[in-house]
């Protein structure tokens, strides 16, 4: 993707961005509210460890003002979350339901096959603490060739990122529009707490647990760039609670520590745990051996407040969003039918590719027009999709294999494109972009009670228009951003 130097060079033809705001055509007032904004981002936690350099901090990539959504279908996407929560909690206590669902994948794929072993030890057990904490993001795009407008491309319920980023993301808009002196289009950003909305599930949960000595346990990599969008999270939780403890473990390090009391409390270094939150798990690789799974099991076992618990972790899975897809699925756990109807517009396509004749179907649809589809694995986070002329090979050397039904296919979504000025470390300018909104929910609860379901904030996330996927941190094809309501 190249970027547009024509910013700089002669600015005033292009002057105006699609969120119908005006930049400075002059380069010196232009270049003084970049620096601006760049500062302010990472003096204000919208920031990330540098290349290979754990003590060098720079700025995310970020979008120097708001890109236009729509107002509607935004408020359609706050207003469904918590239905999206209470959809999945159900699944999430519905055994048969999800052993239905997951026969095949399990098969398949090792990873989701070794989830699915804790739940089943977990299930047959019995579980010590009954009630989870689901910290859930939504993650929709608008579609120019639907009525509906916004489709769904996934619900995450692991390690959900960004909370802190997207909050000060909005905040930082506030600030660059108030220097260019647009306070009249302030309005049009809409409230993000994101974060504290987070935190305050968070101890939520640990008040729940009742026991005013534990802590919260945050479960991470050895090394992330993101570092500071967690560590936010701890500092909001000093900012609302200053009593309460957090540690910090990775797996390995848990898998060492980890034991539990007599009535199965978790205790890590002489800390009994109230709340387990997993900012990793959620791939393979983290898993670095055996030890790491056991660890994952022993605080399945344990009395401890899990965020998410393995049902929710495996209720998320794309394979489970494929089958609540399906015809009369939602029926089963939604009773209104102009609640199914509301989310069932957000669907796109979505098929199976087990070894039956749907699959078959999904198979030969995928091998004749592969660009119209995307191809997905059991995997969270970018790189993990297979898109255009890669889906045909990828089929004609799996399509008798196993492998396969590890798999979903989903319909390519084309999204409206627009103009915006994206930062870079490296480079920036005006370019073709397209967005992904993100809905935070909350969710606390057990088989028989829901204590607390809101939806919690958003995020929203700009690419290069022809990129496949988002990375602000890993693959930096776009930046962080926020919806600029029209």
């Amino acid at each position: 993707m190249s970027f547009s130097n024509t910013t700089f060079n002669n600015a005033n033809n292009y002057t105006i961005l699609s969120n119908g705001i005006t930049l400075p055509s002059e380069k010196q007032t232009l270049s003084e509210i970049i620096d601006k904004a760049k500062d302010w981002a990472v003096n204000h936690g919208v920031a990330k460890r540098a290349e290979n350099d754990s003590e060098f901090v720079t700025f995310i990539p970020f979008l120097l003002l708001p890109s236009p959504f729509p107002r509607c279908e935004f408020e359609k996407a706050i207003a469904l979350q918590p239905i999206l929560n209470e959809l999945l909690h159900n699944v999430a206590h519905d055994y048969e339901f999800l052993k239905d669902s997951l026969k095949d994948t399990i098969k398949a794929d090792e990873f989701t096959r070794n989830l699915y072993e804790i739940y089943e030890i977990i299930h047959k057990e019995g579980a010590t603490q009954d009630i989870s904490l689901g910290l859930f993001r939504t993650d929709y795009v608008m579609d120019v060739n639907s009525f509906s407008n916004i489709k769904q491309i996934e619900t995450n319920t692991i390690s959900c990122a960004f909370a802190s980023l997207a909050q000060n993301t909005y905040r930082l808009h506030k600030y660059v529009l108030t220097e260019m002196e647009h306070h009249e289009k302030l309005k049009n950003l809409p409230e993000n707490n994101a974060l504290t909305e987070t935190i305050i599930g968070l101890i939520k949960a640990w008040e729940i647990y009742n026991n005013n000595k534990s802590a919260i346990l945050f479960v991470i990599n050895e090394y992330s760039k993101n570092t500071y969008d967690i560590h936010f999270h701890e500092y909001e939780i000093n900012n609302l609670n200053r009593d309460l403890k957090v540690i910090r473990r990775t797996l390995t390090q848990i898998a060492d520590t980890a034991k539990l009391g007599p009535d199965k409390q978790l205790i890590i270094d002489g800390f009994e745990i109230a709340v387990v939150y997993y900012r990793t798990g959620f791939i393979p690789e983290q898993y670095n051996s055996k030890r790491e799974w056991d660890a994952r099991l022993l605080m399945e076992r344990s009395l401890a407040i899990k965020c998410p618990s393995i049902q929710y972790q495996l209720a998320g899975t794309k394979k489970i969003q494929q089958v609540l897809a399906q015809p009369n699925v939602l029926e089963k756990f939604i009773k209104s039918p102009k609640t199914i109807k509301s989310v069932r517009e957000t669907f796109t396509g979505l098929y199976s590719l087990d070894f039956d004749e749907y699959g078959e179907q999904a198979v030969n649809m995928a091998l004749e027009n592969p660009e119209k589809y995307v191809l997905k694995s059991q995997r969270d986070g970018i790189g993990n999709n297979i898109f255009g002329e890669n889906i045909r090979d990828f089929l004609i050397h799996t399509k008798d294999n196993i492998d396969r039904a590890a798999w979903i296919l989903m319909n390519r979504i084309f999204s409206p494109v627009v103009q915006g000025f994206l930062i870079q470390s490296e480079r920036m300018g005006i370019v073709d972009l397209t967005s992904e909104l993100g809905i935070y929910g909350v969710i606390i609860g057990n088989s028989s009670e829901i204590l607390c379901n809101k939806q919690s904030g958003y995020m929203l996330r700009s690419k290069f228009a022809e990129a496949n996927g988002i990375g602000v941190i890993r693959i930096k094809n776009g930046g962080i951003d926020t919806p600029y309501l029209t």
